[in-house]
C-alpha cells in the first residue's frame, strides 16, 4: 500500500478539556491557535462524548472500544484486564510501530497494553498503592487540589505547576520521537503513537501573563435555578454548597483554567510545527480528544462525573490532508470507543472484533452513512466503598439524535434527567419529569437499559473495590519498581506560584 494508505497516526490526547474552550468550538475568549489550526485543516466532530465522566474507565474505553461495563473498570481503581485487546494491538500487529508518550493513567503492572515502546512514562505508573517515585509532589498546595472536593475548587492561582513541567517534557519527548521517525528509526514501519497530556487537568494553576489576560474576560456562570436531583447531589457530596462559592473564587478558577488551555494549546503547537519541519504533516493523521471535560462552574458544578455537556462532551478533532476534508464540522454522536475501530480502519488493520465503538472513517472523509444511528452512551459509577452518604451509585446516559437522557440507578430517589439539545443547548431545563415528554423519556430509558446492569455494576464495583484494596495494601509494602514510571523531579520544578 502507498503511504497515504498507511499512515502514520498521531494521537494528542489531554486530561480533563472542556469541549467548548476552544476558538474553533466558538469560544470568544479562549485563545487555543494550534487546535483551531487541526479543525481548519481536518475536521472538528461537536458532539463527541467520552464513555464515562472519569479519567481511568474513560481511557479504558477509549483503549479498547468496549464500554465500562464490559471492561469491568468503573473508577480510577480498577484494573483492566491484559487479556482484552486494545487498538494499539490490532495495529501492532498489522506492522505499524505503536509507542505511547507520556500520560494514559494505566493502572496495575501492565503499564503498555499493547504499546511498543514507552518513551515517556508517567508519574502514576507502576502497582496500586505504590507511590510516585523521585521527588516530593505538592510541595506548594495540598494534593487534594486535584481531585473532586472543595479545596480543588478553591485551589487557584499562578506560575508554574508540575503539570505544566510534564506537559512540556511530553511535547519535547513526542518531538523527539517524531525526529527519530523522519530520519528512519522503526525499519519502515509506520507509526501509531498517543501522546498523552495531563493539563488542563486540576490544580488550577497558570502562567501569570495568561491568567491576568483571562480573569476580565471570563464569565461567571450562571447555576441552574432549578437543578436535577441527582446535580444537587453531586454538589452537595463535592462540598459546592452550604456555602456556594463566591464568584470572585469562580472567576479566580476560570480565569486559571483557561490559561492552562492556551499553555496546553502552545504545547500542542510544539507538535504540530515538528510535523511541518519533519515533512511527517502530509501522511500523519492527527487525531486531538480529551479523556472527559471539566465544568469549570458551569451549572455550579466542577470538574468532571456529571453528564452535563461540560463534563461528558469531549473535543475531538482530526486532520489528514488530501483524505480529511478541512474546515468542517461533524454533527455526527459519536464516542472515544469510536477511535480504536477508526484507526484501524484508517491502517488497513482490519476491524476489531466485539466492540461497541463504530468506526467513524468514513466520516473522517466527508461522506455521510445512512446507516449511521446518531446515538452513544456514557456510564459511572459515583461513590466509594464504606461511604454511607455517598454508596456506589451507578449510572447511565444515553445520546440520541437531539435528545440526551441520564438516569441513576435509584430512579425513584433520583428522577431521570432530559434535556432537548437543539432548543436548551445549554441544559438548563430538565424535561425528565414533564409529562409532556414521557414518551421521549419511556422509550429512551428502555433503549438506555439494554445491556446495562445497574445491580451487577453495584455489586462487581464493590467487589472490585476490595480487590484493589488488598493490591494496595500489598504494593505500599513492597513498592515494586515499574520501569515505565517517570519520577518526580527531585529539584522543585514549580516556580513562580502564587495561590490567590
Amino acid at each position: 500500500m502507498a503511504a497515504i494508505e498507511r499512515p502514520n497516526i498521531l494521537v494528542l490526547m489531554s486530561d480533563q478539556h472542556n469541549a467548548g474552550v476552544m476558538g474553533c468550538a466558538g469560544d470568544p475568549v479562549a485563545r487555543t491557535p494550534n487546535l483551531d489550526r487541526l479543525a481548519a485543516e481536518g475536521v472538528r466532530f461537536s458532539d463527541a462524548y467520552c464513555p464515562a465522566p472519569l479519567c481511568v474507565p474513560s481511557r479504558m474505553s477509549f483503549m479498547t472500544s468496549r464500554t465500562p461495563s464490559r471492561n469491568r473498570v468503573w473508577n480510577n481503581r480498577h484494573v483492566l484486564s491484559s487479556a482484552i485487546p486494545t487498538w494499539t494491538h490490532h495495529l501492532g500487529a498489522a506492522g505499524y510501530e505503536t509507542a505511547l508518550i507520556g500520560r494514559m493513567h494505566f493502572v496495575g503492572p501492565d503499564q503498555r497494553h499493547g504499546f511498543e515502546l514507552r518513551p515517556l512514562g508517567e508519574f502514576s505508573a507502576g502497582h496500586p498503592g505504590n507511590t510516585w517515585t523521585g521527588g516530593q509532589a505538592w510541595q506548594h498546595y495540598s494534593d487534594k487540589s486535584t481531585g473532586q472536593n472543595r479545596t480543588a475548587a478553591e485551589t487557584a492561582g499562578t506560575g508554574y505547576s508540575l503539570y505544566q513541567w510534564f506537559d512540556e517534557q511530553g511535547a519535547g519527548s513526542t518531538c523527539e520521537y517524531i525526529r527519530g521517525k523522519a530520519g528512519g528509526s522503526g525499519d519502515g514501519r509506520p507509526f501509531a503513537a498517543v501522546a498523552g497530556f495531563l493539563l488542563p487537568h486540576c490544580t488550577f494553576i497558570c502562567p501569570k501573563a495568561l491568567f491576568d489576560y483571562y480573569y476580565e474576560r471570563v464569565e461567571v456562570p450562571a447555576a441552574s435555578e432549578d437543578a436535577p436531583p441527582a446535580v444537587n447531589r453531586y454538589r452537595r457530596f463535592r462540598g459546592l454548597t452550604d456555602p456556594e462559592l463566591p464568584a470572585e473564587r469562580v472567576r479566580i478558577a476560570r480565569a486559571a483554567y483557561y490559561g492552562m488551555c492556551e499553555f496546553f494549546d502552545s504545547q500542542v503547537g510544539r507538535v504540530l510545527d515538528c510535523l511541518d519541519e519533519t515533512g511527517l504533516a502530509g501522511n500523519t493523521l492527527v487525531v486531538y480528544c480529551s479523556d472527559h471535560g471539566e465544568q469549570a462552574g458551569e451549572h455550579g458544578c466542577w470538574w468532571k462525573s456529571t453528564y452535563y455537556q461540560g463534563s461528558a462532551g469531549v473535543p475531538l478533532l482530526a486532520r489528514l490532508p488530501g483524505t480529511v476534508p478541512g474546515g468542517r464540522v461533524s454533527g455526527a454522536v459519536c464516542n472515544l470507543m469510536d477511535l480504536g475501530p477508526t484507526l484501524c480502519e484508517a491502517a488497513g488493520a482490519g476491524p476489531m472484533r466485539a466492540v461497541d465503538g463504530r468506526s467513524l472513517w468514513r466520516a473522517l472523509r466527508g461522506e455521510h452513512p445512512a446507516d449511521r444511528v446518531e446515538e452513544t452512551f456514557s456510564e459511572f459509577v459515583d461513590g466509594r466503598t464504606g461511604e454511607s452518604d455517598h454508596p456506589c451509585l451507578p449510572s447511565r446516559m444515553i445520546r440520541s439524535g437531539k435528545w440526551k437522557l441520564w438516569v441513576h440507578e435509584d430512579e425513584d430517589r433520583l428522577p431521570p434527567v432530559l434535556f432537548d439539545l437543539e432548543a436548551d443547548p445549554a441544559e438548563m431545563s430538565d424535561l425528565g419529569s414533564d409529562e409532556a415528554h414521557a414518551s421521549v423519556r419511556e422509550k429512551l430509558l428502555a433503549r438506555l437499559r439494554e445491556g446495562w446492569d445497574p445491580e451487577l455494576t453495584r455489586s462487581e464495583t464493590l467487589r472490585l473495590d476490595r480487590d484493589a484494596a488488598a493490591l494496595g495494601a500489598w504494593g505500599r509494602a513492597v513498592r515494586p519498581d515499574c520501569a515505565d514510571a517517570l519520577p518526580v523531579p527531585e529539584e522543585d520544578v514549580e516556580r513562580g506560584i502564587v495561590l490567590l
